[in-house]
């Protein structure tokens, strides 16, 4: 067996926090990742991080953090706009890495990554790994095998609201307030990077690649409020896209700034005889591979699909944000056994493409042909 990854966490905001740190960090998986160090600009945050997940370092400066040799790969879970750079940065340095969502704002970006990647032969991993979760795969198989007739059209989304502003580890603390303003700003803010991604990610890893796209989006709310000071908003938060995957399939997906209309992330699909909305086959459950399992977890249904991730296992099951801990374990896999990942930099980019091509078409008014395509593993 391999030595354990020896990985840095770039960001120590909510979501190291509450799941990056406390997955990694479990005595279970310390045979296969070692977080050596945590990195964030916010001034003692990385200290304090460390010392309460007893981390060996703490870095301000990401430049510095990268030229730690006992550094094998980065999982970097800083605000959407910087994970281009701070990507780039990474694998000239040598470093694999896992992205949290999303990869980055560009398809130009996103080829970047993946072409340097491949030049200095370093792994990436980019979030979210919904391809992994077996109720997708069996939701292609029944569509494919005409269980709900011809599919005609499906539906995804997500909705904003005002989870942000109110998560629990934005709420205490004077000093080190982890703030939320860079969702609401351009570049990388707004639903569409931050939560649709989930959701297009879930389609296409259903119907496979789309192929054009035309949509209306705007700014809704200009103005938020975080903890009585105002915050300016620009990033798009209300964009409603129309997907075309050929022959006559279309999609609808949205990112707003409030309400939707499926259940969670996952999409729903209408077919001339039936149709899958939610986990349920023409009204009834369904029995995709380890449903049993999912449906005994207490709280809300998404929590039970997560304990069907492979290394969601054991206390991990307790722990939040169990989803990403799986995408970064893809790539310890990946580094240790040279097993790779379904969690493709390929799929990603082409739900980039997909995101970059709606903000272009609702600039211009004209239907956007996708450029990217990706491989849905057999």
């Amino acid at each position: 067996m391999a030595d354990p990854v020896r990985i840095g966490v770039v960001g120590v905001g909510a979501l190291a926090q509450r799941g990056i740190l406390p997955h990694l960090t479990q005595d279970d998986v310390a045979g296969e990742v070692r977080v050596e160090a945590v990195c964030d600009p916010a001034p003692g945050r990385a200290a304090a991080a460390a010392e309460r997940f007893g981390v060996p370092k703490a870095y301000t400066d990401y430049a510095e953090l990268l030229t730690d040799r006992d550094i094998d790969a980065v999982t970097i879970a800083s605000p959407i706009g910087l994970h281009y750079e701070q990507g780039r940065q990474a694998l000239e340095a040598g470093k694999h890495i896992h992205v949290n969502k999303t990869l980055t704002t560009t398809v130009a970006e996103a080829t970047h990554l993946i072409e340097l990647a491949k030049a200095k032969s370093l792994r990436i991993v980019a979030s979210p790994g919904e391809v992994l979760r077996p109720h997708y795969a069996y939701i292609r198989t029944l569509i494919e095998s005409g269980a709900i007739g011809t599919l005609c059209w499906a539906t995804c989304g997500a909705a904003f609201g005002t989870y942000h502003e109110n998560e629990p580890e934005r709420s205490t603390g004077d000093t080190d307030v982890i703030d939320p303003s860079w969702y609401f700003r351009q570049p990388g803010g707004g639903p569409l990077y931050d939560m649709t991604v989930y959701s297009l990610h879930g389609l296409t890893s259903v119907l496979g690649p789309a192929r054009r796209v035309t949509a209306m989006s705007a700014t809704r709310i200009n103005e938020r409020v975080f903890r009585g000071r105002r915050v300016q908003c620009d990033a798009h938060d209300n964009t409603m896209m129309l997907l075309d995957f050929g022959d006559g399939l279309f999609a609808l997906a949205y990112g707003t700034a409030a309400g939707a209309i499926n259940r969670g992330f996952s999409a729903d699909y209408f077919g001339t005889k039936g149709s899958i909305v939610g986990l349920e086959l023409n009204g009834k459950p369904l029995e995709y591979p380890g449903h049993e399992i999912a449906n005994s977890a207490s709280g809300p249904d998404w929590l039970g699909r997560q304990w069907l991730l492979p290394h969601v296992t054991g206390p991990h099951r307790d722990i939040d944000e169990q989803h990403v801990f799986e995408d970064i374990m893809q790539l310890v896999d990946w580094i240790r056994e040279d097993k790779p990942s379904p969690v493709t930099a390929e799929h990603a980019r082409h739900v980039i493409d997909i995101i970059e091509s709606a903000y272009r078409s609702a600039a211009t008014g004209k239907t956007e042909e996708l450029t990217t395509t990706f491989s849905l593993a057999a």
